[in-house]
């Protein structure tokens, strides 16, 4: 009979007390939650920003326009050069993503002290780039100029090779946060940075085709380190002093 006791306050049978365990349990996948909220929230936000970039996405419209292409025919390009930018960035942000995986389950400190701590400093890196480099914007992609006298399939060619040797660094930062979450992390920082830049970027063409590059995007184009060092900081704070 003693035996049993001990057992039911383990174990919680039907109408008992939830066990220590169950209870843990329950703890750790709230706290999983909310992290990958938060890991949700930031992957969007910067992946906004990213494709909001107009070098990223305005001398596709201007080659469309120079190539005499249709509509659908620069959305498609658009779509493909786009994957191959986002693809290159998500192959480094896993093994990125990894290695904070690796440490996090070894070493609590660096999800809690060592990973808002990188998202910070990176930011405060972005905001002294940008202020050292404001008269001198170097953010290209692609070259318009370069893209004449060739043949469509050397156009697509030279713009997928460009944009795939080009990861963008800001959200390989966030992958070393991500993985501290495992693998889960990972997957979302990747899926959402894909969906939203290629959607983002295929959107602000479409636009762009249709007259809105006359905007004046001088602010977010020649200082998108600024905007995006800012990000990074306030992700960090947060990271830091919301417990997940």
């Amino acid at each position: 009979m003693r035996w049993r006791t001990v057992e039911s306050s383990e174990t919680h049978p039907l109408g008992g007390v939830p066990s220590v365990a169950n209870r843990q349990q329950r703890k750790g996948d709230e706290s999983l939650m909310h992290g990958l909220v938060q890991i949700l929230i930031g992957s969007f936000v910067l992946s906004i920003i990213h494709a909001s970039i107009p070098n990223h996405w305005i001398p596709l419209v201007a080659i469309g326009k120079t190539e005499n292409w249709s509509r659908s025919e620069t959305l498609w390009i658009t779509a493909i050069s786009g994957s191959a930018h986002t693809i290159s960035t998500i192959l480094v942000g896993i093994i990125v993503g990894f290695a904070g995986y690796r440490l996090s389950s070894s070493y609590e400190f660096v999800t809690r002290i060592v990973a808002p701590s990188i998202l910070v400093m990176l930011g405060l890196i972005y905001l002294v780039l940008d202020l050292r480099s404001s008269h001198h914007h170097r953010h290209h992609h692609v070259k318009v100029g370069s893209m004449s006298q060739k043949s469509k399939p050397a156009i697509i060619a030279s713009l997928c090779i460009a944009m795939f040797f080009s990861p963008c660094i800001e959200i390989e930062a966030y992958y070393f946060t991500a993985g501290t979450l495992g693998w889960l992390g990972i997957a979302v920082v990747s899926i959402v940075y894909l969906i939203v830049t290629v959607l983002g970027m295929l959107l602000l063409v479409d636009l762009g085709c249709k007259g809105i590059k006359k905007i004046n995007w001088h602010l977010l184009e020649h200082h998108e380190k600024r905007v995006t060092g800012l990000i990074l900081i306030a992700l960090g704070i947060f990271a830091y002093f919301i417990k997940i």
